[in-house]
């Protein structure tokens, strides 16, 4: 294999620098790292309590659940060739790029003046985004050594858990008090403070490792990842079924997996490669991460929506009132994480975590106008507690059974189909909920109360009030399909996670 060696510090000595000088500030640059980690993850959910005044402002209803869609599948995609990419040409210059790339998206997003900008400038954003945290993880392992390195991305995960529960607050916060441009804008001074450090205290010594890009094989994924997007968001609502356009949609998707597949087989460095399909832990956590995509982002996305148009929450309320189930998700997982470790099974988890998720979500999809907010807390705290019980125990799942040599491409591969299903999730719920809001009100709501799909929470309740009953009716209606059908879908988790082998916990 070929390699290119990056300085190290027994040259700075030989070349008369003192190495004492040229050694990095551990600390400083692990502060830049989970700044860096942060970022990355509080835009995954920050979006959330913004989107009814962004929908207000901008317009385009039936778009709003692509201001979310386009960060993830744009940050899903470009996973796997970040790690490769840091490998080959050195994590600092990579890091940099991503974190460039991510402040030019987020300052792009703050100017955007249509819901289209907007949603091409949040792909952009999650280019740079998906290569944060990859890039970041990766980096420890530069600086820190073996034996430490366990607690440093321990408290890296920890770090992910709170930025998704802070999100939906903070998100919240910035649209009252300031406006939701700020919520992109935030990320700046921040993103810039951790590229000024890591440029400075960042200097891994490692060996650049010579690798073949499978730029092919990510071309074929992203070429079948965003046809069935398309297809999830447009079908039934915007595009009949039957459309010539939904067809070709179809045609592109086929190809794209049937491309991929054969990329697979013949790389000398696969994305992911075909042998692990042959694990059966690997294929069941992969297709029960898809449904826990599937149930958080489109929970975290549709029920601030809910809180303020439905409940009258500001966007800072709807955001407090989001950390039941952000909370209970960071606990549980906690809780989780120590009984395995004391217990040495896991098995069990997934097969209580998908059942609770089943029963929060049907207790959610019945919710309407008359429904407390301490029944909603308490669906949601639920909701989170299930899914706490999922999403760390199906790699730790992963990562058990495979052989050690493929754990990495194992781990990224779990987490993959994770996002494919957040991606797709939000997507699809998206389509369904404007479908059955927009039918719902096709025939009550007259033509001169302006149109319906470009109201903010804001407009909803300055409107008449039998108009506005009309409306809150018609919206809790359509929202109640949307929390069913997750409802169906963790349902075939939950037969899935029975499947699930106890394989026991390796000690090394």
């Amino acid at each position: 294999m070929q390699t290119v060696s990056e300085p190290t510090l027994d040259t700075n000595v030989a070349t008369g620098i003192d190495s004492r000088s040229a050694r990095p500030s551990i600390p400083l640059l692990l502060a830049a790292l989970l700044l860096v980690m942060f970022l990355a993850a509080l835009d995954q959910t920050i979006v959330s309590t913004a989107l009814p005044t962004i929908v207000g402002e901008l317009g385009g209803l039936h778009l709003l659940s692509w201001v979310v869609t386009a960060y993830l599948l744009a940050s899903t995609v470009v996973v796997p060739l970040y790690g490769k990419f840091g490998d080959l040409y050195g994590r600092k210059l990579v890091l940099q790029t991503a974190i460039v790339l991510f402040l030019l998206g987020s300052a792009l997003c703050g100017l955007a003046q249509n819901m289209t900008q907007l949603i091409l400038l949040r792909a952009l954003q999650g280019l740079g985004g998906g290569g944060l945290m990859v890039v970041a993880m990766a980096a420890i392992g530069d600086v820190i050594p073996p034996a430490e390195r366990g607690r440093f991305q321990g408290l890296f995960g920890g770090l992910f858990g709170l930025a998704t529960v802070v999100g939906p607050l903070v998100g919240g916060f910035l649209v009252e008090q300031l406006s939701w441009r700020w919520i992109f804008y935030i990320n700046l001074p921040l993103g810039i403070v951790a590229l000024l450090v890591i440029g400075n205290a960042f200097r891994p010594h490692v060996a650049r490792v010579k690798h073949v890009i499978d730029y092919f094989g990510a071309f074929f994924l992203t070429l079948a990842l965003a046809s069935l997007v398309l297809i999830t968001s447009l079908g039934g609502s915007t595009l009949e079924w039957t459309s010539i356009d939904i067809l070709v949609l179809a045609l592109f998707a086929v190809v794209g997996v049937v491309g991929f597949v054969h990329e697979q087989r013949i790389a000398a460095e696969p994305i992911m490669p075909l042998h692990l399909f042959r694990h059966r832990t690997f294929v069941l956590a992969g297709l029960i991460g898809f449904t826990v995509g599937v149930s958080l982002f489109g929970s975290v996305t549709f029920l601030p929506l809910y809180l303020q148009v439905v409940k009258d929450a500001t966007p800072t309320s709807a955001g407090l009132q989001m950390l039941p189930l952000m909370g209970s998700m960071l606990l549980v997982s906690a809780i989780t994480g120590r009984l395995i470790s004391r217990w040495g099974r896991y098995r069990v988890f997934p097969i209580l975590g998908t059942l609770l998720q089943v029963i929060a979500l049907a207790l959610l999809s019945r919710l309407d106008l008359q429904s407390s907010m301490l029944q909603m807390n308490l669906y949601m705290a639920l909701l989170g507690a299930g899914l706490g019980m999922v999403m760390q125990v199906l790699i730790l799942a992963v990562q058990n059974g495979v052989e050690f040599r493929h754990m990495g491409v194992a781990t990224s591969g779990a987490t993959l189909f994770r996002s494919i299903g957040g991606s797709i999730g939000v997507s699809a719920f998206g389509a369904l909920f404007t479908h059955e809001l927009m039918s719902r009100l096709v025939s009550s709501f007259p033509a001169n109360a302006g149109s319906p799909a470009n109201l903010s929470p804001a407009d909803v309740h300055a409107l008449p009030m039998a108009l506005q009953q009309t409306y809150l009716a018609a919206f809790s209606g359509s929202m109640h399909w949307v929390f069913l059908v997750a409802c169906l879908v963790s349902a075939v988790a939950f037969a899935l996670s029975w499947l699930l082998q106890e394989v026991p916990l390796r000690a090394a």
